[in-house]
């Protein structure tokens, strides 16, 4: 089948490229020629586990194609995916301006029937603008085309997200036509042949799935980090409250993971933007603001932490930190906990000492070249005349580490565990001084 994608960004680019790897003719559609030059010589733009592979093969076989050209698009595919960026605004919304500007660019070259896909996350209600625009630019140019708008939204995990779109949970489809259904039904055939996966639904209901699906897991999040706070002011462990808990089948162990907040492009995007629009029809959003506020409360707790353990007297210290990016298996530093950690750090006058597997050259093009910010070759090598040790991302080579070297290195044999990662007990017998989250004596009241 023929498929266009809009915009090569994270998801964008992993749909084009799955839906080639299924056989299918691809074009992906991008405004910044840049991009797309280093697309077409195989540089991908971002990390992703196994991406590059298929992203390199299909453009080898001429089933992935890149291009600025929008009208080339237009007339290439019988499925116009839009996977353009929706920011958020100052008060939280979703800033539509790219995706209507991709409805109006169809209206304005397409010639023959069209199902237009919204696949970037998106407010309840744009599928009708989407196609508000898309009539209105067919009127301006006094032509008839039959044409389709769907919701399909994306359940990408960013570190996993090939895949998840190769072998999904579920695909969610939104539309009234019977028709456009079974044509979507045929496009995902190949994904879901083990299992019928396809759930079809009304647009509506559709757009709003994906938001519920991350507000709720950012929900378990925010909860799991309240009560470990909780655990910490009753001299509980947490991580024996998650067992215990995540053991009931109406739980999970899912996403009750304690540690230094959520952060990365969706889950802190999509909750504000449930609230504005809760907002915007005169209801009290209580829960998901709680959810944001106890979020952001969590990121700060690494620096009060480390801040409570000195004295407040941070001024001239520096500080090894493990991890930069949101999670593992990813360069996205788009609001990690790291980032509010360091800039905290930074304004008490403190140095910092960074290392991140795959993040270290995001780091370098958000913070540029600063005298308070060394960014080190090795985890090892961040330990180098630091006074602390302060772990943000779980990365599997942070699990195991030497800790004779850890505590040799460091002026204060301290660690502070944003992640859980490592035995309180064990860490005492290598004489350190260990503060996780949930795990013992609060340093901040």
């Amino acid at each position: 089948m023929k498929v266009t994608v809009f915009g090569s960004g994270y998801v964008g680019l992993v749909t084009g490229a799955c839906f080639a790897e299924a056989g299918n003719h691809v074009v992906c559609v991008d405004i910044d020629a840049g991009k797309v030059e280093r697309l077409q010589q195989g540089e991908i733009p971002i990390h992703e586990p196994g991406l590059d592979e298929i992203v390199r093969r299909n453009h080898h076989k001429g089933r992935l194609r890149f291009t600025t050209s929008a009208e080339e698009g237009i007339a290439h595919g019988l499925f116009q995916f839009i996977a353009v960026g929706t920011p958020p605004g100052e008060d939280g919304s979703a800033d539509l301006s790219h995706v209507l500007a991709v409805a109006e660019t169809i209206g304005r070259h397409m010639a023959d029937y069209r199902i237009v896909v919204d696949k970037s996350t998106v407010p309840v209600g744009t599928a009708d603008k989407v196609r508000e625009r898309i009539e209105h630019t067919l009127a301006e140019r006094a032509v008839k085309v039959e044409f389709d708008v769907v919701s399909n939204p994306e359940f990408l995990k960013e570190g996993a997200a090939v895949g998840d779109f190769m072998k999904p949970d579920r695909v969610i489809v939104g539309t009234d036509n019977p028709r456009t259904a079974e044509l979507l039904k045929t496009l995902y055939d190949p994904f879901t042949r083990n299992h019928e996966r396809m759930i079809v639904m009304d647009v509506r209901s559709a757009e709003l799935t994906k938001y519920a699906a991350n507000a709720m897991l950012a929900t378990k999040i925010s909860f799991m980090n309240e009560v470990a706070n909780l655990a910490e002011r009753m001299g509980a462990d947490i991580e024996k409250v998650r067992v215990g808990i995540g053991s009931d089948p109406r739980i999970g162990y899912s996403f009750i993971y304690p540690g230094a907040g959520y952060g990365g492009s969706c889950f802190p995007k999509d909750v504000k933007a449930l609230v504005h629009s809760a907002g915007e029809l005169d209801f009290d959003a209580e829960l998901l603001k709680a959810v944001e506020a106890v979020n952001k409360r969590q990121k700060q707790l690494l620096f009060r932490k480390v801040n409570a353990y000195f004295d407040g007297r941070l001024k001239g210290r520096t500080i090894a930190v493990w991890g930069l990016a949101f999670k593992p298996n990813t360069d996205d530093m788009r609001e990690a906990p790291a980032r509010e950690l360091m800039e905290a750090l930074w304004a008490a006058g403190a140095k910092v000492r960074a290392y991140d597997p795959v993040a270290m050259g995001e780091a370098r093009r958000i913070y540029g070249d600063r005298p308070d910010l060394a960014l080190v070759a090795s985890s090892e090598a961040a330990l180098e005349g630091a006074d602390a040790l302060v772990v943000v991302t779980e990365w599997q080579e942070f699990r195991s580490p030497d800790f004779d070297l850890i505590r040799d290195s460091l002026k204060h044999p301290v660690v502070f565990d944003g992640r859980n990662l490592y035995d309180p007990s064990l860490l005492r017998t290598f004489g350190l001084v260990y503060h996780a989250i949930g795990r013992g004596e609060p340093l901040v009241a």
